[in-house]
């Protein structure tokens, strides 16, 4: 590759997987920016010194793509078209050693938790001072806020904890400050994000603090939307609740992955709840929040579940209706508890059950939406895209909820970030289409 003396290299970060990848290439990415470096996301490869690859090693699909993507970047150093190629995230805190063997031309590994080693090792200092300053891949008017990093869950499918670590609280100080800094540079939607948000405080104050976090939170000038995301159904810290209801600006949104709803399979998967129990926690939480907004995700395939076991969860999703809902299939991952089970349902079938489950949940949502047209809906902008301005409601998560089109005219013009009274008028299954009423 040819270089420019005179020209600052150039660091291109591509990241892959999940929310908590997104905040650490954005933190990264803050990282490199404050030492003056020249860093972008996902821009013309050709144009980049060093690539970072964040990686995913989640499931089976994640780590292929993974790896497929660190072998499309060795091909390019190979070709001359880059310079170095460096690999962090969860695939390579989990397969460093392997990934070293088989794919030695990558230039350095790191893990999960090396940010701090990975900018010193490209020349700059690691600055402790930064407020959470980041550099947002999302648009700037939300962004993913991770409250606490890995997970002391013992579920048996998961090996987030190998990749992760324990958990780790931030302090409710550093938080809201982050947060201030966040609203400061025009953010106006916090995700909150963890692998277990339930979870939070109970290191470094002896007790769940996920309440009093949100009520600091809640308190931030500029912030419209505070949003929950991964959600624990055991042990559910029911005094946030409470605080969901009675503050204007945390949406009434939970994302709470269950996984199960079989007695059997609950206690095959570890999960430290019963089907019983289950209910009791989503019953108390449509009650104390009756508008509330809840999206869920099940896992089929798991080793042990019988027939009679996904017919269980199916009546279930049918019977419960979800807001949202999601479905992954089993992968068998090495050095978890699972992984000593057989693997004994046939990936044909982890599919079909997959596939039934979302069938359900398409008629789920088709039903929900079409009981929404003429009513008015407050609406947060996100983008354009062809013949639409695209937004979201308080019951909608960006990437993986439904999304409100309203479309453009030569006489309006929506600006991105912004709030605004929205008519729906029609739908679909996982679409709304509607009119702006005002500006909010």
């Amino acid at each position: 590759m040819k270089t420019n003396p005179n020209k600052k290299p150039r660091i291109n970060l591509y990241t892959l997987g999940c929310s908590k990848n997104t905040f650490d290439s954005e933190t990264l990415m803050g990282q490199l920016g404050a030492n003056a470096m020249d860093v972008v996301h996902e821009q013309d490869t050709t144009d980049s010194d060093t690539v970072v690859i964040n990686t995913c090693g989640f499931i089976d699909n994640a780590k292929q793509e993974s790896i497929d993507t660190i072998l499309n970047f060795v091909d390019a150093k190979e070709r001359g078209e880059v310079d170095k190629v460096i690999v962090m995230g969860c695939l390579s805190e989990r397969f460093k050693e392997e990934l070293q063997t088989e794919i030695p031309q990558v230039d350095a590994y790191y893990g999960s938790n090396e940010i701090p080693k990975i900018v010193e090792d490209l020349g700059a200092n690691y600055k402790y001072e930064l407020l959470g300053e980041r550099k947002l891949t999302t648009p700037s008017h939300y962004a993913y806020f991770k409250i606490s990093e890995g997970c002391d869950r013992p579920c048996s499918f998961c090996a987030i904890p190998i990749m992760r670590g324990k958990h780790v609280s931030t302090p409710i100080e550093k938080l809201v400050d982050n947060a201030k800094n966040l609203a400061a540079n025009g953010t106006r939607e916090l995700i909150l994000i963890a692998q277990d948000l339930t979870y939070y405080g109970l290191d470094i104050y002896k007790d769940r603090k996920l309440a009093k976090l949100l009520e600091s939170l809640s308190d931030v000038e500029g912030i419209d939307w505070i949003r929950l995301q991964y959600a624990y159904p055991s042990k559910f810290p029911f005094d946030i609740l409470p605080v969901m209801r009675e503050r204007d600006n945390i949406c009434n949104y939970l994302d709470m992955p269950l996984q199960h709803i079989s007695d059997n399979q609950l206690k095959l998967m570890r999960r430290g709840i019963s089907k019983r129990r289950t209910m009791d926690v989503l019953d108390r939480i449509k009650t104390e929040v009756p508008n509330i907004s809840l999206r869920t995700t099940m896992l089929v395939g798991h080793p042990g579940e019988t027939e009679q076991d996904f017919k269980e969860l199916h009546q279930f999703v049918s019977d419960y209706e979800f807001d949202r809902l999601g479905v992954f299939t089993y992968s068998h991952e090495e050095n978890t508890h699972s992984h000593s089970m057989e693997d004994n349902v046939p990936e044909e079938v982890k599919e079909e059950r997959k596939d039934a489950i979302m069938e359900t949940q398409m008629d789920i949502s088709t039903r929900k939406n079409a009981s929404k047209v003429g009513e008015t809906y407050k609406v947060l902008i996100d983008r354009v895209e062809g013949n639409y301005f695209v937004g979201r409601t308080e019951a909608d998560s960006p990437e993986v909820d439904n999304e409100v089109l309203i479309p453009t005219t030569d006489d309006s013009y929506l600006r991105i970030g912004d709030f605004y009274s929205v008519k729906i008028n029609d739908a679909m299954e996982y679409d709304l289409f509607g009119e702006v009423v005002t500006k909010q």
